[in-house]
């Protein structure tokens, strides 16, 4: 297959660059207590992962490797972490971590403003020793080292307080530092971007994102009296949903606006004062810029990293010379090493986690958490199985579960419901969903499973579709002699669990 001139690109230069001692011991020292992932220019290696010896770099770049991507988190042992994790088992395995700020921005020029209007807004509320780190494409990584963080606050370790902590932080960072930008930028600032079409909508209370629209339809059978509800995009409603059963159209009984944010999992179901109409834009979503927020096991570019779309390093920056950088000083071949890992005066942010924190208090009452299942159908009983097995799966939804590559969305919508339809146990559940995605290729975000689950567990289970065209879509259809008789991915689960219950029975008996 023939690569892309990106590709061939940054590996014409992989195995001379990687084999400079000083790139190899910047990366190394820096991987330290963090998950390490190679990535292999369009995909991650396994994980976890991490660097025991130095000399581990260029072996795995020997082996197409084209960047290292390691973890805000710290861990007492990175190779002891596991996808599913417990809160609990994530605090027992982390030491701490580092407030990662990560700009996003399509326009350079206005990357190194933001950089620098959050670099003069950490400096006057007293934090001086910080990192930053040029991404190796539009964009710039700020770094505030775990050290310079108070280790326990009202009696809570703050490495257990990741990541709704940082985000917090960053809610009020962003707050600040906006003023600083809004300052610095070009008078004809408004001009430049008058065209830019601009999203607008519900806004997220949580992190100020534009929310997504959703239209939330209870249906039902008027001939086998089954319900269900149905969450359609505003631009899709025109679509018809037909009983599992009797295969006759569902009737509407009941319609109504519904706002989910991806980010925080947030929805209007729980809480519709978590949105407000944004009318006004601010000035980081007009610009394109995003701080990214934190997320458990999030993984950034490591310092002195190539990047695959432009081959360049994510070279360390001097704080007080972001203005004069450009992109020809991250040229690979010429960096020069310096530590991304400023040397920290012990609990030096203790003051600005306070400030950010009673400004989140004031300004963030209506703050939503993942953990707690609330709204109409927390409590929902799901048919419950005695003999749960993965042999009484369809076809379809085994397939499903050796991994896929297309139609991944629409997969996990079918597990997370038909799980919950047949009462799997939630720990059960994730663990599954979890194994399932690493198997995928690619891999969906973590951040967007979690979103899903966070959304499913505070609603009633949606049916999954009958069988033929929804899985012939992802090439996922295989039907069995008992497909011919059940159409549906739960009614077959629990024909096929009564007939093994039955045969275990008899069995039994004839004993």
């Amino acid at each position: 297959m023939q690569k892309s001139l990106n590709e061939q690109r940054i590996r014409n230069i992989t195995h001379l660059y990687y084999s400079r001692p000083d790139i190899q011991q910047a990366i190394f020292e820096f991987s330290k207590n963090r998950e390490v992932s190679p990535r292999y220019f369009e995909g991650f290696g396994k994980r976890p992962d991490s660097l025991q010896y130095k000399g581990d770099i260029f072996n795995i770049v020997k082996k197409g490797a084209t960047s290292f991507h390691c973890s805000e988190e710290l861990w007492d042992d990175p190779l002891k972490i596991f996808t599913g994790m417990t809160e609990e088992q994530a605090n027992d395995l982390r030491i701490g971590w580092d407030l990662l700020i990560d700009i996003d921005c399509k326009w350079f020029e206005y990357s190194k403003l933001a950089a620098k209007s959050i670099i003069e807004t950490l400096n006057a509320h007293g934090i001086k020793n910080i990192g930053i780190k040029f991404s190796g494409s539009k964009g710039f990584h700020i770094l505030i080292p775990w050290k310079a963080f108070p280790k326990e606050i009202a009696g809570i370790k703050t490495s257990d307080s990741f990541p709704d902590l940082p985000r917090k932080i960053l809610a009020y960072l962003r707050f600040c530092s906006e003023k600083i930008l809004k300052e610095s930028l070009p008078a004809d600032f408004y001009e430049q971007f008058k065209n830019v079409e601009i999203k607008k909508g519900f806004k997220c209370s949580a992190c100020n994102e534009i929310a997504e629209e959703y239209v939330l339809t209870e249906l039902c059978c008027p001939f086998c009296k089954i319900s269900e509800l149905r969450k359609t995009k505003k631009n899709n409603l025109e679509e018809k949903y037909f009983c599992p059963t009797c295969k006759r159209e569902l009737e509407i009984i009941n319609q109504g606006d519904f706002y989910f944010c991806s980010k925080c999992g947030i929805d209007s179901n729980k809480n519709r004062n978590n949105f407000s109409q944004s009318i006004e834009i601010d000035i980081y979503e007009l610009a394109g810029l995003d701080l990214v927020l934190v997320s458990p096991r999030h993984l950034f570019r490591m310092p002195y990293s190539l990047h695959e779309k432009t081959a360049l390093a994510s070279c360390v920056l001097d704080p007080k010379k972001i203005k004069d950088f450009q992109m020809k000083d991250a040229d690979p071949l010429k960096v020069k090493i310096k530590s991304f890992m400023p040397e920290a005066i012990e609990e030096e942010a203790k003051e600005f986690v306070v400030r950010a924190l009673d400004w989140y208090s004031a300004n963030k009452p209506n703050e939503i958490t993942d953990s707690k299942i609330t709204g109409k159908y927390a409590n929902y009983k799901p048919i419950k199985l005695d003999n749960l097995s993965e042999k009484n799966f369809p076809p379809c939804v085994l397939k499903i579960l050796e991994g896929v590559e297309d139609g991944k969305k629409r997969s996990l919508f079918i597990l997370i419901n038909l799980f919950r339809s047949i009462g799997m146990d939630k720990e059960e559940l994730e663990k599954k969903i979890y194994d399932w995605n690493q198997k995928n290729k690619p891999s969906l975000k973590e951040g967007y499973i979690k979103s899903q689950l966070s959304w499913a567990y505070r609603n009633k289970p949606i049916m999954p579709k009958n069988c033929k065209e929804f899985y012939q879509g992802i090439g996922v259809c295989s039907p069995d002699n008992f497909c011919k008789m059940i159409k549906n991915p739960v009614n077959y689960v629990v024909r096929k669990n009564r007939q093994s219950s039955k045969a275990i029975t008899n069995f039994k008996n004839r004993k």
